[in-house]
């Protein structure tokens, strides 16, 4: 628990609501994020689908100020060309050649920003931006 608490309340920034010895709860963008401890389940797969989460930040100053939080903090970004093999996709534009935050669909409705990290535990972080906010759900 040590580790997740490192992780998502010391780098992330998130605050600490609960500490048990078995799990440890967030406020999560004003949400619940509870992180269980069971060591039996961790995976070594990166790929975020079908396991992973999804936030969408609602204002694009928010996402930015997140985004240097992760730098400041020298968190380390996924690039989901190389580690999800991504780059064999045709169906669904995207563009990762700038850095690790990537513009999806784009030229399209539901284009956004996004961006994965990796939690500890190889849990996958997927946190976006929509440019037209009727795309966000």
């Amino acid at each position: 628990m040590d580790e997740a608490v490192k992780f998502y309340n010391e780098k992330l920034g998130f605050k600490l609501a609960r500490r048990y010895p078995d799990r440890v709860t967030f406020d999560f963008f004003g949400d619940q994020l509870v992180c269980h401890l069971n060591p039996s389940k961790l995976s070594k797969d990166k790929n975020p689908y079908p396991r992973h989460l999804g936030i969408t930040f609602y204002d694009k100053e928010e996402f930015d100020s997140f985004i240097r939080l992760l730098t400041e903090r020298q968190i380390e970004l996924l690039d989901p060309v190389t580690e999800f093999g991504w780059e064999n996709q045709t169906d669904e534009p995207m563009d990762y050649s700038e850095s690790q935050i990537g513009t999806r669909f784009k030229d399209m409705a539901e284009e956004h920003l996004t961006i994965f990290l990796s939690d500890p535990f190889n849990n996958i972080l997927e946190f976006k931006y929509y440019f037209d906010p009727r795309m966000m759900h």
